[in-house]
């Protein structure tokens, strides 16, 4: 929150936080990543990917690349150019491909080959920040640091009053101020499922929304 809040508005908040994440499960008791993949390495080229791009054209795209692609050493030994034609669709290819190709390298190199466990060394890794850290983790490992803060929840929890932040770190510290830890992780994906369904970032009638009856 952009002021400290006092203890009976932070009270306050974390009741309807409260009200909020259990109409959420009711909703949406079994949300999870759609993201395909059969690995971790696989599972950070998709989230990579993901950036301003939909799922759905992600794992359109992951369904050839993974086939074309199938271990690190493909993604070590790849051309560039060849690979930003490869995944063109999902937009901004170029970053893309520059950053999964020097986060193979790195893992590699740093790693080992293998997908760290800590926040500190995920968000070490070329074109990783904390929104995509949180979800390799959570998703790979169980590991939950934090909650991933995109587009969809970062807009609802404005929506929802939860948070007045713009920058996703802070609408991410604020949410976990409001809810318990054991909550951050599917809280992300609940959150996106019910933008998807319900409250899109289209104009539309908020009160005809399902959290409006709360």
């Amino acid at each position: 929150m952009k002021r400290e809040l006092t203890s009976t508005e932070l009270k306050a908040l974390k009741k309807w936080a409260h009200r909020i994440s259990a109409a959420l499960e009711k909703l949406f008791p079994r949300a999870k990543t759609v993201l395909k993949y059969s690995n971790n390495w696989e599972l950070l080229v998709a989230v990579v990917l993901s950036a301003q791009c939909t799922d759905k054209k992600v794992n359109e795209v992951t369904e050839k690349l993974f086939r074309k692609y199938k271990t690190l050493a493909d993604y070590l030994k790849a051309n560039q150019e060849e690979f930003e034609r490869d995944i063109r669709p999902t937009g901004f290819y170029h970053n893309k491909a520059k950053n999964i190709l020097r986060a193979a390298k790195f893992v590699n190199e740093n790693y080992g080959g293998k997908i760290p466990k800590t926040m500190e060394e995920m968000v070490a890794i070329p074109g990783l920040g904390r929104k995509s850290a949180n979800v390799i983790l959570g998703n790979a490992y169980g590991i939950v640091g934090g909650i991933a803060v995109d587009t969809h929840v970062g807009r609802l929890a404005r929506v929802l009053g939860l948070t007045d932040e713009n920058n996703p770190e802070k609408v991410e510290k604020d949410l976990m101020n409001l809810f318990p830890k054991d909550e951050w992780f599917q809280l992300t994906y609940r959150l996106i499922d019910y933008g998807r369904k319900y409250c899109s970032a289209r104009p539309h009638n908020h009160a005809a929304c399902p959290l409006a009856n709360l």
